[in-house]
């Protein structure tokens, strides 16, 4: 029953925010409730939150500092040179602009953390997608599998937990996987390449010049959405679909950090503000500074010198202290990125909601061992091919953990009993990644789609079918190559 009914939970959820019967937000809190009470455990449910809550805090407390941060160095123009660069690649021509998303996004993946990466990413590009009245789906939906991709690194997290779970090296793990990896990432490249071309298929080509000189009139966005691509046309409104903005305008003037001009300056071309020269809240003095800054802070992250939300935290104090050292200006400057703050880490608690029913009620063991049992005997030799493939789902509704830490051992027992080995288990455990990033699950897919203003179940519609086929590309590259 609890099966059933976790399957159900988590089908449910997916419908009502694909079908936007529901914000992201109320499906996150009410659905697990419901279901909570339909097992008959409706008294254990605040217990079953808090546990959650518990667990998400430094998420949420990490998310919280991390938009603050990054929101101010986009603010004193430290990211104004990235966006100039992949301007001069780009020269406004569409496929340009989705390639060179997926290359950001790889690159920045680097650091090993999600969050960091949308951040940045859609900093940057956020920009040009808006001016150029570009799909912002295909901007989430190439950036996250990008991000899924690399995610593998041995400081992401999966890799990490594979080989924890089941006593291994992590780079046994991760090494003899590069090159199976490798073609994973060309395969989002190639996709960024096809989703690019079918932009400029749409728009057109444009000269940087008249780029700048269009989109200051309010005019429908396009969102690429199933499986056909066929293109659905929606006014903007409430800041471009995510329901939380504060209207059209608004969001036609937002800037990449969702800034709606809350302090009264005179931003000049809001719609590209990441390039605005003349933003009363440039330092081009302090730009070493705050380069050195983000460096130093990245190294600490990569180097695991302190907890992430602490790293956060203190860069976020020491950002506002030195590029703003009057008090007003800092208010003014927080309540510039109050609303993503707002938006995602009211997100991630309300997500705290829905994990904690999930595992406190037993729901993902039950889920878990049925579909381990559902595995018929004959395909134990193949037990390795069988875990790539339920990685691919398997990660996607459930957290890392509840799948590297229950699922995956009870997988390597059953193919070490014909002969598998468990590096190949661990290998092949990594397969589901790209789809993983974009999971509910995932408290780093809201700042994604929080900063790019777009509606979740557009996301989901838009990328799931191209991040499972990149995480399908991975496991016949594996077993071409011969590493799982």
């Amino acid at each position: 029953m609890l099966t059933i009914l976790g399957f159900a939970m988590i089908a449910t959820f997916l419908v009502l925010i694909m079908l936007k019967k529901m914000s992201p937000i109320a499906a996150l809190v009410l659905i697990p409730a419901l279901f909570c009470v339909a097992v008959g455990q409706g008294a254990k449910l605040g217990d079953y939150v808090i546990e959650g809550v518990g667990n998400l805090a430094p998420t949420a407390a990490m998310l919280m500092f991390a938009i603050v941060y990054f929101g101010v160095m986009i603010d004193v123009g430290l990211f104004d040179p990235i966006v100039r660069g992949i301007l001069r690649f780009c020269k406004a021509d569409p496929m340009r602009i989705v390639v060179g998303t997926a290359v950001l996004a790889a690159i920045v993946s680097l650091d090993g953390d999600g969050s960091t990466t949308f951040m940045i990413t859609v900093s940057a590009m956020y920009p040009l997608y808006k001016r150029l009245k570009m799909s912002l789906v295909v901007m989430t939906g190439v950036a996250a599998t990008a991000n899924g991709v690399m995610n593998t690194l041995p400081w992401g997290g999966p890799t990490a937990r594979a080989a924890t779970a089941l006593k291994l090296d992590a780079g046994d793990i991760f090494v003899p996987m590069i090159p199976a990896l490798g073609v994973g990432l060309a395969a989002v490249l190639l996709l960024a390449v096809v989703l690019g071309r079918r932009e400029r298929k749409r728009l057109g080509m444009l000269t940087l010049d008249e780029a700048l000189a269009t989109g200051t009139a309010m005019e429908p966005e396009t969102v690429l959405v199933g499986a056909g691509g066929g293109d659905r046309t929606r006014k903007n409104s409430g800041g471009a679909g995510t329901g939380t903005g504060t209207g059209g305008d608004a969001a036609l003037n937002a800037g990449p950090d969702g800034d709606t001009d809350t302090d009264g300056d005179a931003d000049g071309d809001e719609g590209f503000k990441g390039l605005d020269p003349n933003r009363p809240t440039l330092r081009p003095k302090l730009y070493w500074f705050n380069a050195g800054l983000t460096l130093a802070l990245l190294t600490a992250m990569i180097m695991e010198l302190m907890p992430i939300p602490v790293l956060f935290l203190l860069g976020a104090a020491l950002a506002l202290t030195v590029n703003f050292p009057h008090m007003p200006d800092q208010r003014a400057r927080i309540a510039a990125h109050a609303d993503n703050v707002l938006n995602v880490s009211g997100m991630v608690f309300a997500a705290a909601v829905f994990t904690g029913v999930l595992s406190g009620t037993g729901m993902v063991e039950h889920m878990a061992d049925w579909l381990v049992d559902a595995i018929p005997a004959g395909m134990g030799p193949h037990m390795a091919i069988v875990t790539g493939i339920l990685s691919i789902p398997l990660t996607y509704f459930m957290s890392n953990d509840g799948f590297y830490f229950g699922v995956v051992p009870v997988l390597a027992e059953a193919g070490a009993a014909h002969g598998v080995s468990p590096l190949e288990i661990a290998r092949a455990s990594l397969v589901g990644q790209p789809l993983h990033m974009s999971s509910p699950l995932v408290p780093a897919v809201y700042v994604l789609v929080g900063m790019a203003k777009v509606e979740f179940g557009d996301h989901t519609r838009f990328t799931v079918k191209w991040a499972a086929l990149t995480s399908l590309v991975i496991l016949c590259a594996g077993l071409l190559f011969g590493i799982i």
